[in-house]
C-alpha cells in the first residue's frame, strides 16, 4: 500500500490547501473510517501545527510523546478520529478531535483532566460466550458487559485508557447532538422526536428547528446542552 495520497483525492473533510503540494500521507487502516480521521502527520503538522515536516512528526512519535485517548502512538499514519483525545504531556497540550460548522476535521483545546474521558457511540451489539453482551465502539474499542444495559445509538461517557463507563447519553428528544455526516456535517441540534422505520440505520431523526435526518448520521453529544467543546462558529 502507498504510504501517500493525492491531495485532490482527499477527503473533504480534511482541512488541507489541495494545491500547495501533490501529496499528503495516507493513513493505515484503523478504527476509524477515513472520511472521519485523518493520519498523525497531518494532524501534528497541518492542523494542530506543531511540527514544520513530516520529518519532525517521526521525531515526536518515535520518542512517544503524542498520546491518543491515553496510549502512545507508533506510526505516523495512525488515524485519529471524530472524538478522539490527543494528548502532547511534555507540552501541556490537550485536544479533543470534533468538526467545524463546516464539517472540517478539527482539534478543540481542552483540560488535562477533559483529557481523562471521551464519548464513544455505540455502533453495534454482540452476545458472545457466557452470555455478554459485547458493545461496539464507533472507535473501534469494544466493551464486555454482564447484561444488556445499553441501546445502539446510545453515547457513553468513559475513562481512557481503561475504558470506564461513567455515564450514558440517550437518542432520545431532548438530546443534543452533532451531525457528522451528510450536507449538514458540523451543525448541532437538539433531537424533538425519534421516529423507528423497518431499516434501523434508516430511522428518522427530528430536530426542534423542523430539519430532520438519519440516525446514522448524527451522535449525541448530551442532554440539554454538549458536553464538548466545539470550535466557534
Amino acid at each position: 500500500m502507498s504510504d501517500h495520497l493525492k491531495r485532490l483525492a482527499a477527503p473533504r473533510s480534511w482541512p488541507l490547501k489541495r494545491k500547495t503540494n501533490v501529496w499528503t500521507t495516507k493513513q493505515c487502516p484503523g478504527a476509524h473510517p477515513i472520511e472521519e480521521s485523518v493520519p498523525a502527520t497531518v494532524m501534528l503538522r497541518d492542523i494542530i501545527k506543531i511540527c514544520d515536516t513530516a520529518r519532525e512528526v517521526k521525531k515526536v512519535i518515535a520518542n512517544r510523546n503524542c498520546f491518543v485517548d491515553g496510549k502512545p502512538i507508533k506510526d505516523v499514519k495512525t488515524p485519529i478520529g471524530l472524538m478522539d483525545t490527543l494528548s502532547i504531556p511534555v507540552m501541556d497540550l490537550y485536544y479533543r478531535v470534533v468538526l467545524t460548522d463546516k464539517g472540517k476535521i478539527a482539534v478543540k483545546t481542552i483540560s488535562k483532566e477533559e483529557a481523562t474521558w471521551k464519548l464513544a457511540m455505540i455502533k453495534g451489539k454482540t452476545v458472545i460466550t457466557g452470555d455478554k453482551i459485547q458493545l461496539n465502539l464507533h472507535d473501534g474499542r469494544n466493551i464486555v458487559l454482564d447484561k444488556n444495559q445499553y441501546k445502539t445509538g446510545d453515547v457513553l461517557r468513559i475513562t481512557i485508557p481503561d475504558q470506564k463507563i461513567e455515564d450514558v447519553y440517550e437518542l432520545k428528544a431532548g438530546a443534543t447532538v452533532l451531525i457528522f455526516k451528510g450536507r449538514h456535517a458540523g451543525k448541532t441540534a437538539v433531537v424533538s422526536e425519534y421516529v423507528v422505520t423497518n431499516e434501523p440505520s434508516d430511522n428518522i431523526v427530528k430536530f426542534t428547528d423542523g430539519s430532520e435526518t438519519i440516525k446514522s448520521n448524527i451522535f449525541v453529544i448530551g442532554h440539554d446542552e454538549s458536553l464538548i467543546k466545539l470550535p466557534e462558529a
